[in-house]
């Protein structure tokens, strides 16, 4: 599957605690045969619009003579064609729990599990969350192997990872490498904080486990940067702090509750630190306040520098971003402001992000 510029990477591993260095004498038989049964290769079948192929066709082709010939080149309007993929999930609770890619399900009519052993399921979508690309399947199982989430946190670059997936539909591949970096903003939604990792993701792997050399899962393989459609070495997964909490959210009723504020926002300028004596540029400036938002109604004003909120320091623009929406909505927090030269606390009730914007 892929996704705009970003290929959907695939399941990967990183197995290892944080004392672990090298590759366990012998290899990672004994690991990967622990972990194996509980990765899963998804097949989703489901039907999408027809192509826009059509209204991009250049000035004087022969569509009339070839349709003559050959018959209708492309699909009535709103017609609809058949969609297949694939993609990769693991297993988290022992009556069928599954975790995958947002990406891997989306539009999907009928979602097929098929476990290490060749043993099939239909599969019930339980939830997803489009902002952090992840999903939460159900099948009808007992007595599955499973495996824990470990703490992103504790991650650094250079630590080795281990991925196993559903390439091209190759289940069962096993692939490894090292942690590149942690934190990655890729610029491809609102909460970017990437694990990146050189170990080889590829078409298929969507939805994977990123575990660490103790068989914890430490991210969630989304999406690899690649110019021609393979792996390349740079690979992306959703770090298993953040996947941890948005599944256990998507299991406990299907949605994700989010904080909204209310404002557009820019970052802080190197010129505007110093001007206000600031040693580097940090906090959230505010461009705009929406009307009858919770920023409005707490008496937020443009061009006021948050540089806390609900107890969060504020470096950038994506600090504020995550501070609000892990609020609860209707919750009441305190927000640090710089006003003209002057810090001020401002209680702020946040508000439900459904539908809407920072």
């Amino acid at each position: 599957m892929t996704r705009t510029k970003f290929l959907a990477g695939t399941t990967a591993i990183a197995l290892l605690p944080a004392t672990a260095f090298a590759v366990p004498e012998g290899g990672y038989g004994d690991l990967v045969e622990r972990l194996n049964p509980a990765v899963v290769f998804i097949e989703v079948s489901g039907t999408t619009g027809g192509p826009s192929l059509e209204e991009s066709l250049p000035e004087g082709f022969p569509r009339e003579e070839l349709e003559r010939r050959f018959g209708p080149l492309f699909p009535e309007r709103g017609q609809e064609r058949a969609r297949q993929g694939l993609g990769s999930g693991f297993i988290i609770e022992e009556d069928g729990l599954i975790v995958t890619n947002n990406h891997v399900v989306e539009n999907a009519d009928t979602v097929t599990v098929k476990l290490a052993d060749g043993t099939e399921y239909e599969a019930e979508v339980l939830g997803t969350d489009p902002l952090t690309d992840l999903a939460v399947l159900d099948i009808e199982a007992e007595d599955l192997t499973t495996v824990e989430w470990g703490t992103s946190a504790d991650v650094r670059p250079g630590d080795e990872a281990l991925a196993i997936g559903n390439p091209f539909g190759l289940g069962g591949t096993v692939t490894s490498g090292i942690v590149s970096a942690v934190s990655r903003d890729i610029r491809s939604g609102p909460y970017d904080d990437y694990i990146q990792t050189d170990a080889a993701i590829n078409r298929g792997n969507s939805g994977g486990p990123l575990f660490n050399a103790d068989g914890e899962v430490i991210g969630v393989n989304t999406m690899i940067f690649s110019s021609g459609g393979g792996s390349v070495g740079i690979g992306f997964a959703v770090p298993s702090d953040l996947a941890q909490d948005v599944v256990a959210d998507l299991v406990d009723d299907g949605s994700i509750a989010r904080g909204w504020l209310g404002v557009q926002i820019r970052p802080m300028t190197e010129e505007i630190a110093n001007v206000l004596g600031y040693d580097g540029p940090t906090g959230a400036v505010i461009e705009m306040v929406s009307n009858d938002s919770p920023a409005a109604e707490a008496g937020l004003r443009e061009g006021d520098i948050i540089l806390d909120f609900a107890d969060t320091e504020i470096i950038d623009v994506r600090d504020l971003t995550r501070a609000v929406a892990d609020v609860a909505p209707d919750t009441t927090v305190e927000a640090v402001v710089l006003r003209r030269g002057d810090e001020e606390t401002i209680e702020v009730t946040v508000g439900d992000m459904t539908d809407r914007t920072m």
